[in-house]
């Protein structure tokens, strides 16, 4: 098997920060001080509870774990003039219920967002159908979504749905490209699962994982999505996600 070529960040869309781009992250919320985090590109945010009503007010968006924070570090990174709209659905843990991540997909169709990544999924094929009807009420609004493609080897919803911007790790990509790779009738995204380094703290001691492959990539999504509206393609319309993956296609390397 060919070793796969990598487009870095450079040569994906040049000169593209995703300006004009907003990203709803769903995640543990965001820490506004934290030093790999430009504040002035948040927007407020809001709390999805685990039966999926949603707090507003200030401060409920504030990360308590990190990990929503180093997700909106990496997607700054790559798109650092991207808004990001932190929609927090972890809490005392890394863990929350499909009521919860619909609920806050949903929301972010609501606030409008251009982008919604989700650094997580369900493995119950039960909520299947639940997720399917969600990501088509994001693409009809013209909505792209960026989620895991699978964990543990099993299809994550709604990673794994078609219309999706599905992720998958790949440990040996540097932080600053990614590729994809055809696999049947999907077409599966791959970045590294590493976050922005911390000085002074080894990589396996830091956060890492699939949520970081997904959040590079949506970072390099953000960038497409400014590409698209460059080229007067931007609008809202249902056919805005496949154009935008599309033209993520094509600026991609493909690994068969």
């Amino acid at each position: 098997m060919r070793e796969p070529m990598l487009a870095t960040a450079l040569e994906l869309f040049p000169g593209l920060t995703g300006r004009g781009v907003s990203v709803a992250v769903i995640d543990s919320g965001v820490h506004p001080g934290h030093d790999h985090i430009n504040a002035g590109q948040l927007d407020p945010g809001v709390m999805v509870l685990s039966d999926g009503a949603v707090v507003e007010g200030e401060g409920v968006w504030l990360d308590q774990l990190g990990h929503g924070t180093a997700v909106t570090a990496a997607i700054q990174e790559k798109a650092p003039e991207a808004r990001c709209i932190p929609v927090r659905v972890f809490r005392e843990g890394l863990k929350t219920s499909a009521a919860a991540l619909i609920a806050a997909i949903r929301w972010s169709i609501a606030q409008e967002a251009d982008l919604i990544n989700l650094s997580l999924g369900s493995l119950n094929t039960a909520h299947r159908d639940a997720f399917a009807a969600v990501v088509d009420e994001a693409a009809a609004a013209g909505i792209v979504v960026v989620a895991a493609y699978e964990a543990n080897g099993e299809p994550c919803y709604p990673g794994s749905l078609p219309g999706v911007v599905g992720v998958d790790v790949d440990w040996d990509c540097p932080r600053s490209a990614c590729h994809v790779r055809r696999q049947g009738d999907a077409t599966i995204f791959h970045a590294s699962g590493y976050p922005r380094p911390i000085p002074g703290v080894p990589p396996r001691r830091n956060l890492y994982g699939s949520s970081f492959a997904v959040a590079q990539v949506s970072g390099f999504t953000a960038r497409a999505c400014e590409a698209l509206a460059d080229v007067g393609g931007g609008g809202r319309g249902s056919e805005r996600p496949d154009r935008v993956r599309e033209l993520m296609c094509e600026q991609l390397p493909d690994h068969d």
